[in-house]
């Protein structure tokens, strides 16, 4: 990457940063690369249900087919492991070598503050020990790895033993989880032994913030920390400033970005996109106005979680979801605010796209737009 000289002059307003967001979350048009160069240029996509992550490329992919991930995963060249907010992300091997003991802290952080207390008195080496131990022997349950850890530790709670090793040794999920059409328990063995490697020993956040602004810029010192859970960023950002330009939102924050990043017209058109559930183009950012109104977020969060959500004109504007029965397949869309005929047409013509891919055996498909 060429040197840039910094320049603080430029605002760029809600509808200017939603339009960089979606050109560089592939989501302004669908892309024909292949879904390893997809899931790198991302940084990984979220995959707290296994499904998440193949829907989120065919949203972005042109001609994407289930196969292509399933294969990547089964050949080890993608891999479900816990990484940035200490989430379970689908990234390229490669990646997971460098992003973990970057995001180690934010691991430690959370164990801390949710099993500390019963987890007072143990010694974390000899832990770490016997849990990778049994991971490697052959993949674990976190049931079956607490259980097995319990009768070392006999007077410790088995799930606190358990997501201690999530925490101290860098656990991957193994097929058959994340394959497509597959069902079956998440189990786990450690990174280095699924992939035959090592973790990085000296891995640059330097680079990974660059990877960060190349798939969400122009962002915040806090949008990172916010992606990424670490904190104290604002020393990289400063480190990194002569390689990169500088912008403002519309409330004075200041804006880091790659000085050849795409900064796509505010006017553009944006085709409606249906988003998995947890999808990182709303993650990503402290504010989130880029992609949808603060009075909606609310509304995406129900009592089982983050819903998928569809986009239209760019910005978040409903939610959906699949229901299934005797060969037939209603995808029902919620919408928040009132479309325009052409839009509920576009979104509708989507839709049915949509359902093609998730149902394809369905003998009879019919999406319902509910105002």
């Amino acid at each position: 990457m060429r040197a840039s000289k910094t320049a603080t002059s430029d605002v760029l307003g809600r509808r200017a940063l939603n339009r960089a967001l979606l050109e560089r979350q592939l989501l302004l048009r669908r892309h024909g690369m292949p879904a390893r160069d997809a899931i790198e240029r991302l940084v990984g996509l979220q995959a707290q249900t296994p499904n998440s992550p193949y829907l989120s490329l065919w949203t972005r992919l042109e001609g994407f087919q289930p196969d292509e991930l399933s294969r990547l995963i089964q050949e080890r060249e993608v891999v479900r492991i816990a990484l940035m907010r200490s989430t379970i992300h689908s990234v390229t091997a490669r990646d997971a070598l460098i992003l973990r003991p970057l995001v180690q802290p934010v691991l430690d952080r959370g164990l801390k503050t949710t099993y500390g207390r019963r987890l007072e008195g143990v010694d974390l080496a000899e832990l770490e020990a016997a849990g990778r131990a049994l991971v490697e022997e052959k993949p674990r349950t976190f049931s079956d790895l607490g259980a097995l850890l319990g009768e070392r530790w006999p007077d410790r709670d088995p799930s606190a033993l358990a997501q201690a090793i999530r925490v101290l040794v860098p656990l991957v999920q193994v097929p058959p989880r994340g394959i497509w059409g597959a069902g079956g328990l998440a189990t786990h063995t450690s990174v280095e032994a699924w992939l035959g490697r090592s973790l990085e020993a000296e891995p640059s956040l330097d680079e990974v913030i660059l990877s960060y602004l190349a798939a969400f810029g122009p962002a915040s010192v806090k949008d990172a920390q916010t992606w990424s859970g670490l904190t104290r960023l604002h020393e990289v950002f400063e480190r990194l400033r002569p390689r990169l330009r500088t912008f403002r939102d519309e409330n004075g924050t200041e804006l880091f970005d790659l000085p050849d990043a795409p900064l796509p017209d505010p006017g553009i058109p944006a085709p409606p996109r249906f988003l998995a559930d947890y999808d990182n183009a709303l993650l990503a950012h402290a504010d989130r106005t880029r992609i949808i109104d603060e009075a909606h977020r609310p509304r995406i969060w129900r009592e089982n979680g983050f819903q998928p959500t569809v986009l239209v004109d760019g910005f978040v504007r409903g939610t959906w979801k699949l229901a299934k029965e005797k060969g037939s397949a209603t995808l029902t869309v919620e919408i928040f605010d009132q479309l325009s005929k052409k839009e509920t047409a576009a979104l509708t013509a989507e839709g049915k796209r949509l359902l093609a891919f998730l149902v394809p055996e369905a003998e009879s498909r019919e999406v319902r737009i509910v105002e």
